[in-house]
């Protein structure tokens, strides 16, 4: 895969071939800059191999899984019968391999220098690889995340796993444990459901996916009852054993659960420790590396992207970071997106895609009396009813001002962030969305009668 080094001086050189980094590299390239490109495994990193990409292939075998139990309700004769998981590990692998060959071959054709190996900061302007130094100009750390358990939970990888683990497996359990109810935990527990397994959620907050919209928060649940993917939230797990049959959970309160295993997805941590950035003066917070709004470390010509950055761990993220580096290091003054404005989607069924501030975020940056709502229910969207789908959006504005949070519930809500990020991004007001055409019959079109009846002037409603 890699690239001899034909020299060791780069005026950019990256650590970390994640989604953070390759963009940077790229982006760098392009610029006009000699980049090197430091990783350890595969370019590509968490996302491509262990996360985003992976995962969602998951989900949609889960979905194809799910149209084949309802496709008589369509007049369609079809019947589910089992998951081949093997078939569908087959699958995903697919997606993954053509996806890397595809980012190696750019990463080549674009005359980056790939570094194979673990490399350790070792000085303001040096990376060492397996023993050998190479230099930047301009230091960009870009290593990226890891599986976090909790203290005192050891993973072993055979009954207590983490998603790592969960996307290798060849045969499914019958019952699951699911510690964390956030972004992860829900993804595989509703993938899991779907392939039919009886999945419990264990989640210390008083709800599940407790940063979105208590709205949104409200429908997921209500979904999630709905198919029998039960949950028990606002009580901290305390322990679980492993035994011949396989795990006992038990929480603070002493409720206990049984399954055949336990996923534990209770977030991810920085990949930070023992890689010099200390010894190097940079500032460091529970792992994570401190930068100014510019990512510049306040070291040298350091920088840092991604995940090790404190913020929402997001591939999108770490991407626009890395170009937001590149360009910032050409002195081209790229524009800061705050983390508040940058999209998210967690892609369970139904869908949630947000973007911007919740109600109760805005309420308390403006005050009660500066904040207006409006909620659209998907019910009267023709194309949801055709999908069999249900689901909310709900706009929040400042008032007499623009659109501050846009929070959406349903059936593939997330190709609908687009728009939505747009919204929240240009700072556009109720009235200048009512305004826009939007295609008919389309989901899309909810999110423009959301905005005519937040305008005052609802069609439907």
């Amino acid at each position: 895969m890699a690239d001899s080094a034909a020299s060791q001086a780069f005026d950019i050189l990256i650590l970390g071939g994640g989604s953070a980094g390759y963009a940077c590299a790229l982006r760098s390239a392009e610029l006009g800059f000699s980049v090197g490109l430091i990783e350890k495994g595969k370019l590509g990193g968490t996302c491509l191999h262990n996360g985003c990409i992976p995962t969602k292939a998951l989900l949609h075998s889960a979905e194809i899984a799910e149209n084949a139990k309802t496709a008589a309700k369509y007049g369609v004769k079809a019947s589910f019968e089992s998951i081949d998981m093997p078939a569908v590990n087959a699958y995903k692998d697919g997606i993954i391999a053509g996806k890397f060959r595809g980012l190696t071959g750019l990463i080549k054709s674009k005359g980056i220098t790939v570094i194979e190996g673990e490399g350790k900061l070792t000085g303001q302007d040096t990376v060492t690889v397996d023993g050998t130094a190479y230099t930047g100009k301009n230091i960009v750390l870009a290593t990226g995340s890891y599986s976090r358990s909790l203290p005192g939970l050891e993973i072993t990888g055979n009954k207590v796993i983490t998603s790592d683990h969960a996307l290798t497996m060849e045969t499914l359990p019958k019952k699951a444990l699911v510690l964390g109810g956030g972004v992860i935990g829900c993804e595989f527990a509703s993938v899991w459901n779907s392939f039919g397994v009886d999945v419990t959620i264990i989640e210390a907050l008083p709800s599940l996916v407790p940063n979105e919209d208590a709205a949104i928060v409200k429908q997921l649940e209500r979904a999630f009852k709905k198919r029998k993917i039960d949950f028990s939230t606002g009580v901290r797990f305390a322990g679980v054993e492993e035994n011949e049959n396989g795990v006992k959970a038990t929480l603070e309160d002493g409720k206990t659960f049984e399954a055949d295993l336990l996923l534990v997805a209770v977030g991810r941590g920085p990949v930070t420790a023992n890689l010099g950035f200390e010894d190097a003066g940079l500032t460091m917070d529970r792992g994570f590396v401190i930068t100014n709004e510019r990512l510049h470390t306040g070291v040298g010509n350091i920088y840092a992207v991604g995940d090790i950055v404190p913020g929402l761990q997001l591939a999108h993220r770490g991407f626009q970071q890395g170009i937001f580096v590149a360009e910032e290091i050409a002195g081209q003054k790229p524009v800061v997106v705050e983390d508040v404005n940058i999209p998210k989607v967690t892609y369970c069924e139904p869908e949630i895609a947000s973007v911007g501030l919740t109600e109760a975020k805005a309420r308390e940056k403006f005050g009660d009396d500066a904040v207006v709502t409006q909620e659209y229910n998907l019910a009267g969207n023709g194309k949801t009813s055709i999908l069999g789908s249900a689901g909310l959006i709900k706009l929040v504005r400042q008032a007499d001002g623009p659109i501050v949070g846009v929070h959406m519930i349903g059936g593939r809500m997330g190709e609908q962030i687009g728009e939505a990020q747009l919204i929240v991004n240009w700072e556009a007001f109720p009235e200048d969305v009512a305004s826009l055409v939007h295609a008919h019959p389309t989901q899309n079109e909810a999110l423009g009668e959301a905005a005519m009846a937040l305008a005052g002037k609802p069609l439907h409603g």
